[in-house]
């Protein structure tokens, strides 16, 4: 079971190039080679062309980071803890990455503004699964619905926003601020509110 399929290799080289360079920076050819799979291999498993890779190849990178951000939320008990360990995690893969391997999903979604791509659609849908995978952690750790889901929102928001501005100063320390404080954002609601 250890070989990797023509399929996935394809889809995993293209998940990569996406997050470096973007939808329109990678091309059919350069993916075929790097996925070490002829361009024949690419055109059969994706008989839509590059658009179909690249859907396959970003639906692969939110489950990457869905996977890296519920371990992260899991890490800690305390939702404050937690939001701060996935912003340290993000930090430390970017910086292990060289800088290069941010949201698998930044760069595509950018590139197909606008239109009502299938590309825009699972770019779409990638963010609403990881803002689900914070509300979750919220609510169970007894934050009422609305303010969970105004919390994970502005929690992915903002270490989305950290994480680009982390790549291009190429420095972790945007990501440690903005994880300092959605901790104490999130802490801010472990007591009632004063009347």
């Amino acid at each position: 079971m250890g070989q990797t399929s023509t399929r996935d290799r394809i889809v995993i080289a293209a998940s990569r190039l996406l997050q470096r360079q973007g939808y329109v920076g990678t091309g059919i050819k350069q993916i075929a080679g790097e996925a070490q799979a002829t361009l024949g291999s690419v055109y059969h498993f994706f008989p839509g062309g590059k658009e179909a890779v690249a859907v396959a190849a970003i639906a692969h990178g939110d489950q990457e980071f869905s996977a890296l951000l519920r371990a992260a939320l899991d890490s800690e008990e305390k939702p404050a803890a937690a939001v701060e360990a996935c912003a340290r995690q993000l930090a430390e893969a970017l910086r292990v990455s060289g800088w290069v391997d941010g949201c698998p999903i930044t760069a595509a979604a950018l590139e197909t503004l606008g239109t009502d791509s299938e590309i825009q659609r699972v770019c779409a849908a990638a963010l609403r699964g990881w803002e689900q995978l914070v509300h979750d952690k919220l609510l169970g750790s007894g934050i009422p619905a609305g303010d969970a889901q105004d919390l994970a929102t502005t929690i992915i928001s903002a270490l989305e926003g950290a994480e680009v501005t982390a790549q291009v100063i190429r420095s972790e320390e945007p990501l440690w601020a903005t994880g300092r404080q959605l901790a104490r954002l999130v802490g801010s609601y472990g007591t009632p509110p004063v009347s």
